[in-house]
């Protein structure tokens, strides 16, 4: 057998999976100082899939998130979002943060903040118009907070504000859904509701990628996982990569509480 030969038809198989993906990443790296929070991560997150990234404190879940996004620059890697670099895609990806990041104490009402994800429509001097309302009121009401549209944000709590920005995420119409632990601190209600529709985006064709912390709830949440600790550790279908294992290779021995059941994984 030529090795050569096998070798280019490897790096083409790769290189379609990685222009074919909503997002890839290849030796993404960052450091904070002299630490690295991530070492040289590769990634490729499957179209149509709910991928959750998970690890432990401190593995880089978020810095990975923020420098596929270019909130944060890389010492090294690259990004590309459907084959192209990452600048030209950013319209097609809609970002909910961790919830701590926030400042809620900026007075604003909660439709104004749905109607920021409308600013692909309205540019930086658009006027707003009723059609611009009415979609807003329409990503309030598949996160039920309608009736909470002229409320003060910073007068709601954490599970209800957790829906409101992702009602600003659904206003965007994006191909790619970014969320860093959107069920963290979140009551019972809002964590179902949020699932919810995560779910029916994935099953509208869109991408999901979340940073999670519950692993208990990822067989049930998600089709495919990314175990990390600084590095990938694995990654793949969460019914052949979710396996006690891998956790104990991401986690080591901080795994203390959380247990894989092989039925649920496999279901």
């Amino acid at each position: 057998m030529n090795i050569a030969l096998v070798t280019d038809q490897a790096f083409e198989v790769d290189r379609a999976a990685r222009t074919a993906s909503p997002l890839s990443v290849r030796g993404l790296t960052v450091s904070y100082g002299q630490t690295p929070a991530i070492f040289s991560v590769d990634m490729t997150v499957r179209a149509g899939a709910m991928t959750a990234i998970v690890g432990p404190n401190g593995a880089g879940k978020s810095t990975l998130l923020k420098a596929a996004l270019g909130v944060v620059t890389p010492l090294a890697g690259s990004v590309s979002v459907f084959g192209q670099p990452l600048a030209k895609m950013r319209d097609r990806i809609a970002y909910v943060p961790q919830r701590a990041s926030v400042d809620w104490d900026f007075p604003t009402r909660v439709i104004d903040v749905v109607m920021m994800g409308l600013y692909r429509q309205l540019g930086l001097l658009g006027r707003i118009r009723a059609k611009h309302r009415a979609q807003a009121m329409n990503c309030l009401e598949r996160v039920g907070m309608t009736d909470f549209a002229t409320r003060q944000i910073g007068q709601l709590s954490g599970g209800q504000q957790q829906r409101v920005f992702l009602a600003r995420a659904l206003a965007q119409d994006a191909d790619i859904y970014v969320l860093d632990e959107p069920f963290a601190g979140v009551d019972a209600a809002t964590e179902k509701a949020i699932i919810a529709v995560l779910k029916e985006l994935r099953d509208t064709g869109r991408t999901v990628l979340a940073v999670h912390h519950d692993l208990t709830t990822v067989p049930d949440y998600f089709d495919d996982v990314v175990l990390l600790n600084t590095q990938v550790v694995a990654a793949g279908p969460v019914v052949d990569t979710f396996t006690e294992t891998n956790l104990q290779a991401a986690y080591g021995g901080r795994l203390a509480t959380a247990r894989v059941d092989p039925e649920s994984a496999a279901g």
